[in-house]
């Protein structure tokens, strides 16, 4: 095993040995050997001069900005020239050895070192400018942190979920709605995140695939030395193979046979020159770079017959169509369904039933319509809602139509709203599963979240039912009284507000003391304060409490419950009134989000921005022409550092 290999091994196993005793009170391996690996992963960094994301003997810290700024990068990113033909790949390879690598389906971002230590990150952006990701590239779980090279290295990679990282965090999900499309859109927006807390727990990961400058260094006019230069610097490299006109063929096979079972997203492969002098006399086009392209695979598409759409209802009121077709075998296995997205798409493809179809698999994975062969345009959009046969309405968002159902008393949308009310991070109840949910309703059993707690005037019948029994019955039950139970945040969540999940809850409540009545006369304005709580989401939750009926159900549903007080010390909340901003690097307490808990404790508020409110700008460099000193000054409002806050608001001697 090599070096780096061994080391993220190391940090695997001290990382699953903190996590069991610090998180989850246990042990899973004595001091003794904790500390011998510990001091085995300290040679290691210091022999390699790498240190790895994630090293136990260094902490990165989490922070949060209020914007990711934009830059100009160096030289545009261009985009790859395509083809989906083996044998156009093999001609424009030629004479020439090149490698064979695959194309990964993430976010592209640029990272610079400087000095052995990470210095910039930046997405690709447009090509032209990307947006600043340092902060956040520093939690990615396999980026170094420190590398061997002191010079100034810039290079290029993919940020990657894994499929198996975006099962994990979508089974966490509990409502099915809210769960992530696809990996790429969840990477792309875990790695743009404005608290890098949230990236951190993604498990983004890093793939180079090239080197842009790293001075001072003989490649031998290689680029596989430069994979081989990046190895050794403690990157991982997407995995690659040389290749010439004989060999390319079976290459391009050997990547085709486990693509399906690849871990890593990818939507293609592609192909550079091993020659870097050669492939850079070649210059490029307006929009592509001529040393590269890349092969997309030739989709493997069948002929079918499509018999049915099929319109299922969500929590949301929106109302999905899917494809049903005659089965046919795809890329090895038998597909009869595919979602057609949206009302859009089903009128692009001029639909009917009965119409000849052809399908794929998109990426080889998901089944999707390719062309329809008849194009009748027959298909008639519902009018009404196949669930609660009310009136549906097509809205439009940009140039995307969908199809929404208008009764807001609509049983799907009661199933999806009551099962997350039951779920894990709402109230908690085992024993109601959507399935069951749906018995219950359909039966006339629950109608408002207030009713859950009098289904014993319906035991004889649930007991009858299939699936159920005493004990099942009384095992419901029990888990229904234990949930009455419960915290603020929690049953708001469960309310199904859009936007507002279990953290922004917990945000609303710390920010009003868990005083629901001012929470539910808080404007848009004063709620969009609270840091982490922009306008959208301030617009939502302002919005659900001008609804009547939503007050005299929430009143209905207290009655029900015993909401667990926090005890406030009110002599403690010195801060009381006061509104602070903080920003910069802090050298007393561990992050931001610690000073922020702790004038919260003390009864302060902690903002994103300065404004005539604010009570004092907290910047350890209080010099600086940062926009928010800038703001600061320009509104009188005082820039205090560190030690100066914690002495003269916290009577704290530092």
């Amino acid at each position: 095993m090599d070096k780096t290999a061994r080391m993220k091994e190391l940090i695997a196993k001290l990382g699953e040995a903190a996590k069991a005793y610090y998180a989850e009170d246990r042990e899973i391996m004595s001091n003794y050997e904790y500390d011998k690996l510990y001091d085995e992963l300290t040679a290691l960094e210091e022999e390699t001069g790498t240190v790895m994301a994630g090293s136990p003997t260094i902490s990165v810290g989490y922070e949060a900005v209020d914007e990711l700024p934009k830059e100009r990068h160096e030289s545009p990113m261009l985009s790859l020239g395509k083809t989906k033909s083996r044998e156009e790949l093999r001609d424009w390879l030629g004479a020439q050895k090149g490698l064979l690598s695959w194309k990964l389906d993430g976010l592209t971002i640029v990272l610079t070192y400087r000095d052995g230590r990470l210095f910039k990150a930046v997405t690709r952006g447009n090509g032209e400018i990307g947006e600043v990701i340092t902060g956040n590239a520093r939690v990615f779980v396999n980026v170094p942190l420190a590398i061997p090279y002191q010079g100034e290295l810039v290079l290029r990679g993919e940020a990657v979920i894994t499929y198996e990282d975006f099962r994990k965090i979508n089974e966490q999900i509990e409502d099915a709605d809210a769960r992530y499309k696809n990996p790429r859109n969840l990477c792309s927006g875990s790695v743009r995140q404005l608290n890098n807390e949230i990236t951190a727990q993604r498990n983004v990961r890093f793939f180079a695939f090239a080197l842009v400058r790293a001075d001072g260094v003989d490649f031998q006019n290689s680029r596989k030395e430069q994979f081989i230069f990046l190895k050794k610097q403690g990157f991982e490299v997407v995995e690659y193979q040389e290749v010439d006109a004989q060999s390319i063929l079976s290459a391009v096979e050997d990547y085709e046979s486990r693509v399906a079972e690849y871990d890593v997203p990818s939507d293609g492969l592609v192909l550079i020159y091993d020659d870097i002098a050669y492939g850079q006399s070649l210059g490029r086009t307006a929009k592509f770079p001529r040393d590269s392209i890349a092969f997309k695979w030739a989709d493997e598409t069948a002929e079918t017959t499509l018999q049915e759409i099929e319109w299922s209802a969500s929590r949301t009121g929106l109302i999905n169509p899917v494809a049903i077709f005659d089965p046919v075998e795809l890329e090895g296995t038998t597909v009869s369904r595919a979602s057609v997205h949206n009302v859009s798409i089903v009128k692009a493809l001029k639909l009917g039933i009965g119409d000849r179809i052809t399908v794929y698999k998109a990426n080889m994975i998901i089944p999707q319509i390719a062309e329809n062969l008849t194009g009748s345009d027959t298909l008639e959009i519902p009018h009404t809602c196949p669930v609660c046969g009310g009136e549906t309405r097509i809205e439009q968002v940009n140039d995307v139509q969908s199809l929404y159902c208008t009764n807001p008393d609509c049983d799907a949308k009661k199933v999806k709203s009551f099962t997350l009310f039951v779920s894990r991070d709402a109230l908690n109840i085992d024993g109601l599963s959507e399935a069951t949910l749906e018995k219950f309703l359909g039966r006339g059993y629950l109608h408002t979240f207030a009713d859950l707690f009098h289904l014993e005037q319906y035991r004889e019948e649930i007991v009858e039912m299939e699936g159920f029994g005493e004990k099942s019955y009384q095992n419901l039950a029990d888990s229904i009284e234990k949930s009455r139970k419960t915290t603020l945040p929690r049953v708001i969540y469960g309310l199904g507000i859009a936007n507002i999940g279990l953290a922004n809850a917990k945000m609303i409540c710390r920010e009003y003391h868990d005083d629901l009545e001012r929470m539910m006369q808080a404007d848009v304005e004063e709620l969009s304060l609270i840091d982490g709580i922009g306008e959208v989401i301030a617009g939502t939750f302002h919005d659900y409490w001008q609804s009547e009926k939503n007050r005299e159900n929430m009143k209905k549903l207290l009655e029900e419950l015993e909401i667990e007080q926090i005890e406030v010390d009110e002599s403690a909340l010195t801060l009381k009134g006061m509104v602070f901003v903080v920003t910069g690097s802090l050298m007393h307490f561990d992050s931001r989000s610690a000073l922020k808990e702790l004038i919260e404790s003390k009864g302060g508020k902690v903002t994103g921005s300065v404004t005539g409110k604010t009570t004092c700008l907290i910047n350890n460099d209080s010099a600086s022409g940062s926009s928010k000193n800038k703001k600061a000054k320009e509104l009188e409002v005082p820039i205090v550092t560190e030690e100066e806050f914690m002495k003269q608001y916290l009577d704290m001697e530092v």
